[in-house]
Order: C-alpha cells, then sequence, then structure tokens
C-alpha cells in the first residue's frame, strides 16, 4: 500500500491517543521510520502489523479499527489532494459507489503501482444496492463498510451495511448497502 494509508494511520492514532500510544503501535508493529511518503509505495505487511499492533495497544477488534479507518479515510482524503477526484465521482451516494472503480482509474496516475480493488453494483433499488468487492488483499471488508458510512455522511444520509455470506467457490465478497432519508450533517470541509 501506499504512504498515504499508514500516514492516516498515524494522524487518526494521534488525533484520538496520542503521540505516545502511536509510538508504542509503531514499535510492536515493527516499523522503524516514523514517517511514510505519500506518494512511496510501502508493503502490505506494514499497514496489516499497524493495524494488529494497534489491536493490541488500544484493546479493539482488527475488524473494529478497520471500520473507524475507513471512515476516517474519507475525511482524510477529501481534506487532502485528492478533492477535486473524490468530488468528481458522484452527484448522490449510489452514483459515486457505481463509480469507485473510475475513481480508482484516476488515481492511477499518480499512483502508478497500485493495486486497487474493483467494485460492481448489482441489484440497486431507490435506497439499497448489492455491492460486490474484489481484492487480492484479505480481511478489508470492514475497512470498506467504514469507507460507505464515511461517504454517505458526505451525501448527508445514513449508510448500514451488511455483509453477505461467501457462496462456495465465489471469487469477490458482498455486502449489502442500505442509506436512509436521515440526513446526516456533513462533517466541515
Amino acid at each position: 500500500m501506499y504512504g498515504l494509508v499508514n500516514k492516516a494511520i498515524r494522524q487518526m492514532v494521534i488525533e484520538g491517543h496520542g503521540e505516545e500510544t502511536w509510538q508504542g503501535i509503531r514499535v510492536l508493529a515493527g516499523v522503524t521510520d516514523d514517517h511514510f511518503v505519500s506518494l512511496d509505495p510501502y508493503p502490505d505487511d506494514i499497514t496489516y502489523n499497524l493495524v494488529g499492533a494497534a489491536s493490541k495497544v488500544l484493546g479493539a477488534k482488527p475488524e473494529t479499527l478497520l471500520h473507524a479507518f475507513g471512515n476516517y479515510w474519507v475525511e482524510f482524503a477529501w481534506k487532502g489532494d485528492y478533492r477535486h477526484i473524490l468530488s468528481a465521482s458522484g452527484r448522490t451516494f449510489s452514483a459515486f459507489v457505481g463509480n469507485l472503480d473510475q475513481l480508482h482509474s484516476r488515481l492511477r496516475a499518480t499512483f502508478p503501482e497500485y493495486a486497487p480493488p474493483s467494485f460492481r453494483v448489482s441489484d440497486e433499488g431507490p435506497s439499497a444496492l448489492k455491492l460486490h468487492y474484489y481484492s487480492h488483499r484479505q480481511g478489508l471488508l470492514p475497512f470498506v463498510a467504514g469507507l460507505l458510512e464515511g461517504v454517505g455522511r458526505r451525501f448527508h444520509v445514513q449508510v448500514s451495511t451488511e455483509f453477505l455470506p461467501r457462496a462456495d467457490g465465489a471469487d469477490h465478497e458482498m455486502m449489502l448497502v442500505s442509506w436512509g432519508p436521515e440526513e446526516v450533517k456533513p462533517p466541515h470541509a
């Protein structure tokens, strides 16, 4: 994964738990450098190790941390250099979700070694859809659920996700994504 992801993890931990907690997580994860270069690729193991160490230090399940990080990532990215790409990815929540592959294609111009997941939407209705998630990385479905909730806030809708059982022999994960008419206050831009 790119350094930008690890920088966001670092920032989320420091904002929520302080510099000392971050340093403990970093050391436990076996990460020697405290700073990550946003545009440099890093082995996926670094990110997974940071999540595992954070789970131990913070006493939270990795799935819970990944979900929280997905929510955090949306704001991190929207406040950063990628706001224009994100803003151009759809005018509604469902349009944005339907354009995730296009969004990732645009990011490849900045991150040439980027190996993004792929998404396909099916069974779309006025307030629900089935999201098919294809990735060579394991265990990140809670992160995707957090991302969707964060994107929902951007579009003033309350989003809920339900992981669907993986069919025998399936090459991807699926989740039911629904959003309600409840308007939620968007985060400050």
